[in-house]
């Protein structure tokens, strides 16, 4: 992460000199934890940082907040109804795989990495419940269907929100690095799912069984606490924004004595997808008017009033399209 924050660095240093006003950099996800650890490294170069939904893995052994999370988020109906499916999955372990590798076979997918089609079909059911939270919202739970359906709709529900092809060989090429990264500094969760029973043969699997045996990796358990500690008390216009219903949000940054000027925010019922607009009216107009202040573009108005705090100019189909494609993982 040092070393990515050094490139930012030294593209900040070299357009600064094109651009001279205030900075600010942003990102979701694992793009909110890369603007989380530049501040980090580089404190100087920004005017404000604004992390939507980053992960903060403190302790990497010390994952029961996830646990606690899986406890009481959504409702209890919606609980018991995902948990049975993601049950009914493994039960059916043995029709439901010969569905998986008719599949793979038909597409040239392959488990080198992994090690099994086995492997590969637990890791993508047990990632059902966290996957539905992460990009589904509570009223998606009535697509959900009962335990009792058809092979096919339990795999077509499971493939839906996991993605059998995740831990192919092929899926998890372009995933190398994070799984890199998070064996080796930032950590990643390990939850345990007890309605699963001994249903489950493997486990969460760590990210070294996501990276080629030929890609050494020691796990650094001090980077991800250095940043803690940082964040907690040298943080300075940082504004974060989490889901309540997003589990990647169950660690998150939190701000402790030295912390000036900065925020740390929950969408209610929001997802993996949480930002300014989704936050309680009166932390939006605050979130709106330090990001315009942050950025030196706050108005006299503003100034005055944050809840005169708005987009300085209306949407624009053409300059604020996505031009990348984006596609839902797992990771954050």
């Amino acid at each position: 992460i040092w070393q990515a924050a050094s490139d930012q660095h030294r593209i900040f240093t070299a357009l600064k000199k094109i651009y001279p006003e205030n900075w600010l950099s942003t990102g979701g996800s694992k793009g909110g934890m890369t603007a989380t650890y530049f501040e980090r490294y580089y404190p100087r170069d920004m005017d404000g940082v604004v992390a939507y939904v980053a992960p903060n893995d403190v302790w990497n052994k010390e994952d029961s907040a996830y646990d606690r999370f899986f406890e009481r988020v959504g409702t209890k109906e919606c609980r018991d109804k995902l948990n049975a499916v993601q049950r009914e999955a493994l039960i059916r372990r043995e029709p439901l795989e010969k569905k998986f590798k008719e599949w793979a076979d038909a597409n040239g997918a392959t488990f080198n990495t992994i090690g099994t089609l086995d492997k590969a079909y637990e890791a993508t059911v047990l990632d059902f419940v966290w996957g539905f939270w992460q990009y589904s919202l509570l009223s998606d739970c009535d697509t959900i269907p009962a335990a009792t359906v058809s092979d096919q709709e339990i795999y077509d529900t499971v493939d839906t929100i996991s993605g059998f092809s995740a831990y192919t060989d092929q899926g998890l090429t372009t995933y190398t690095p994070y799984y890199y990264q998070a064996g080796t500094q930032l950590g990643s969760p390990d939850i345990k799912q007890p309605h699963l029973g001994n249903l489950s043969r493997y486990g969460y699997q760590p990210p070294r069984n996501f990276v080629p045996r030929d890609i050494p990796m020691k796990f650094n358990p001090l980077t991800m606490p250095d940043v803690d500690n940082w964040v907690r008390h040298h943080a300075n216009q940082m504004l974060f924004v989490y889901g309540e219903n997003d589990p990647w949000g169950a660690e998150k940054f939190r701000l402790g004595s030295g912390a000036r000027d900065s925020y740390v925010y929950v969408a209610p019922g929001a997802n993996h997808g949480a930002n300014v607009a989704g936050l309680v009216p009166d932390q939006q107009a605050k979130a709106t008017a330090r990001i315009l202040a942050w950025a030196g573009v706050a108005p006299a108005a503003v100034q005055k009033d944050e809840s005169k705090a708005k987009p300085l100019a209306p949407f624009d189909s053409k300059l604020d399209r996505q031009k990348v494609e984006r596609q839902q993982t797992l990771r954050p």
